[in-house]
């Protein structure tokens, strides 16, 4: 059985067709090497998308390559080859997707007046039959062919209707009309889809497909009208990557139709608590940063600062939320304490952090967060304990550096030797480490043992000159994500280095200490 055949059995049940590792990796500077290609396509074929478009074979060795062995590995999803249409390319995508469990031959061509004229220099009867060749070919080697009527939304009705009726005819279980440059809106796009399958006799015997790009901001929305216009597949890319604008972003779909199943009574067989973690994966292997307010897995996406979102969601989470951080795989809703906090958020925080204060103490805290907040973009929340509690200010007596000696060169191994007064009594151990800082780290872990992780060293040179006086700032997170930060300086970089190191730990155990109590 065909995944065409499945989807028409079940007719509310949408099929995700992935072209990050083609469409995607057209964007100008989003190439991936051959083991990030394979890493991405096993985790969408984890995830539970149906049909993986992992490549265009006959553009390079390396894509060809790429596109067998994700066929030879692939569990669940349906691999698809790109071929234009010619005899070559659908010979080698055929050839690329063979060693799949199920591959798919997606062959395509230009049917606008357009791209007729200026890019294939054709006449449409030309093109016509070119559709129909073109299936015939790739429908002797796949059972499972799909054919695309490039730049479909400026096409004229009439002929596009003809190609369409060839394509089925001739053995493509799928068509695919694709908005390829992002030209039309929602509400045509779905009539167009409509009269499509009005029009077309046999269309019937396929499933009809949507594939949009991003260049007026409408891509989703597009592919959504599509689906109420009869479509049953959704192209799209993670993260919304693609040439130019991009294509329609997959988490956003499938996000949409899960939350939104009272208009979109649909379903995909996506595991959406995955999302967020692929998003992580195409954003490393293509270097493209997520933009922060990217819907569903950008940073912003579940963070709140302004005081009124933050009271709203601590008394309820579908005050601001229509979807929870966990179903797309986030930890947790993320209350950010900035100048637009307000008092229920700062009570919310200081309560997480340890701290029961009475109303004038807290009040003075508000007071003084919210000054800080004015003069400082990031507001941490070691910033926050040193507020109200100015005895974190010297936190650091509690363990002092009292002598170190370094051992450093090319030769090797670097070693730091650390004497610490801890609670009036002297403790020195010796540490060996990859250079002197992380020997003088190791040291001091083994004086002090914890399970913090370091999350950020930085080094400042406070004035210009070599015998410049270095600032060094240590960030260290404990296994439930809080994080403290140490600072220090010191004309020696090494002794700054341990020094902020140390008052990070210092932070650390009086945190500890504190919740300890509270929870007593």
């Amino acid at each position: 059985m065909t995944i065409t055949d499945e989807v028409r059995s079940e007719g509310d049940r949408v099929v995700i067709f992935d072209t990050t590792l083609r469409d995607g990796e057209q964007c100008p500077g989003a190439t991936m090497t051959f083991e990030e290609k394979l890493d991405v396509a096993a985790f969408l074929d984890q995830m539970g998308v149906d049909i993986i478009e992992a490549g265009f074979p006959i553009a390079s060795p390396g894509d060809f390559e790429a596109v067998s062995e994700i066929a030879r590995r692939s569990k669940n999803s349906v691999i698809a080859g790109l071929a234009r249409a010619n005899p070559g390319d659908i010979d080698r995508a055929g050839e690329a997707v063979r060693h799949a469990k199920r591959g798919r031959i997606h062959t395509f061509i230009s049917t606008s007046p357009v791209h007729m004229k200026f890019k294939l220099q054709k006449e449409p009867e030309q093109v016509l039959q070119l559709v129909t060749d073109s299936v015939a070919r790739a429908r002797n080697l796949v059972d499972d062919v799909e054919w695309s009527a490039e730049d479909g939304t400026r096409t004229e009705f009439d002929f596009l209707c003809r190609c369409v009726e060839a394509a089925i005819r001739s053995g493509a279980g799928t068509i695919n009309i694709p908005d390829t440059v992002g030209y039309t809106t929602p509400d045509e796009y779905r009539d167009l889809f409509i009269r499509l399958r009005e029009a077309v006799p046999n269309s019937d015997q396929a499933v009809f497909s949507v594939h949009c790009h991003n260049d007026l901001g409408m891509a989703v929305a597009n592919s959504l009208a599509g689906v109420t216009g009869g479509c049953r597949q959704i192209e799209c890319t993670v993260n919304g990557i693609g040439e130019r604008a991009g294509n329609a972003a997959l988490e956003e779909i499938v996000m949409a139709i899960e939350t939104r199943r009272d208009v979109l009574p649909y379903h995909t067989g996506i595991d959406t608590k995955m999302l967020t973690r692929a998003s992580k994966m195409v954003s490393s292997a293509t270097s493209f940063p997520v933009q922060f307010n990217k819907a569903i897995v950008g940073r912003n996406a579940f963070a709140h600062e302004s005081g009124i979102h933050q009271d709203g969601m601590l008394k309820h989470t579908q005050t601001y939320e229509i979807m929870t951080p966990e179903s797309v795989g986030v930890q947790k809703t993320s209350l950010v304490m900035g100048k637009h906090s307000g008092r229920n958020a700062f009570r919310s925080k200081l309560k997480e952090l340890g701290y029961d204060l009475g109303d004038n103490a807290f009040e003075d805290a508000f007071n003084r967060f919210k000054a800080l907040a004015d003069r400082k973009k990031h507001v941490f929340d070691e910033d926050i304990e040193a507020l109200v509690d100015e005895k974190l200010a010297n936190a650091a007596d509690r363990i002092r550096l009292e002598a170190l000696t370094i051992i450093a060169g090319t030769m090797g191994p670097q070693a730091a030797t650390l004497t610490v007064s801890q609670d009036g009594q002297h403790r020195t151990f010796q540490a060996t480490g990859n250079g002197p800082v992380d020997a003088t780290f190791n040291a001091i872990k083994s004086l002090v043992p914890h399970e913090a992780s370091l999350a950020l060293y930085q080094v400042h040179a406070v004035t210009g000159g070599t015998d410049a006086q270095a600032e060094v700032s240590v960030r260290v997170e404990d296994r439930e994500g809080r994080a403290v930060t140490g600072r220090a300086s010191d004309p020696d970089t090494l002794v700054a280095s341990a020094k902020a190191y140390l008052a990070a730990v210092n932070k650390l155990i009086a945190r500890g200490e504190r919740l300890h109590a509270q929870a007593g």
